[in-house]
C-alpha cells in the first residue's frame, strides 16, 4: 500500500510542502520510529474519539505519549472515549490498519492537537502506510493544524 489517496489529493489540492520518509515496514509508530531512526517523540499519532453523540475526534499527540481521556473531557466539557476499532477500518478505508494519517481535515474529522507538538521544529506523521512518513517543518504543521484546538491532553510513556 502507499500513500493514503485522500490525504495524496488534500495534501496537493492545498499545497502543502513535505518530504516522504521510505523506512522498512512497521506495525506501529514505535517501529517505525526506529527504522527511520527518528525521535519518537517526533512523531504525530492520531487516536480517534467519539462522544455519546457519536461525533468523532481526531486527538493528534506525540508517539511517545498516552492520551488522557479524563483531561479531554474536562478541556472540552465532554464525554469522549476511544472509537470502536472495526470503525477505524471503513472510516480509513484507504490506509492500512493502524497507519491512520494525523491530519484530520483531509477525512472531515475535528481535531485537537497536543500543545508538545507545537514546540517540534520538525514533525513526523504517517501517511496512511506502515512504510511512508511525511516530514514537515513546524509552519507547515501549523497550519495542518490550525482547524483544531491545541491543548495539553498527554503525557509521556518512552522516554
Amino acid at each position: 500500500m502507499t500513500m493514503s489517496t485522500r490525504l495524496d489529493t488534500y495534501l496537493s489540492q492545498k499545497h502543502i510542502p513535505y518530504h516522504c520518509i521510505k523506512h522498512f515496514h512497521s506495525n506501529s509508530s514505535m517501529g517505525s520510529a526506529i527504522t527511520a531512526n527518528i525521535p519518537l517523540a517526533h512523531i504525530a499519532k492520531a487516536v480517534l474519539l467519539v462522544n455519546h453523540e457519536g461525533r468523532k475526534l481526531m486527538a493528534v499527540l506525540p508517539a511517545d505519549s498516552k492520551i488522557s481521556l479524563s483531561v479531554i473531557n474536562e478541556q472540552l466539557r465532554g464525554s469522549y472515549q476511544l472509537i470502536k476499532e472495526k470503525e477505524l477500518y471503513s472510516m480509513f478505508a484507504d490506509c492500512e490498519n493502524g497507519a491512520i494519517p494525523p491530519i484530520s481535515e483531509a477525512f472531515n474529522i475535528t481535531m485537537i492537537c497536543d500543545q508538545q507538538l507545537d514546540e517540534l521544529e520538525q514533525v513526523f506523521l504517517e501517511a496512511g502506510d506502515h512504510e511512508t512518513l511525511l516530514s514537515v517543518d513546524q509552519d507547515t504543521f501549523a497550519r495542518l493544524m490550525i482547524t483544531g484546538k491545541h491543548l495539553r491532553f498527554s503525557h509521556q510513556v518512552f522516554h
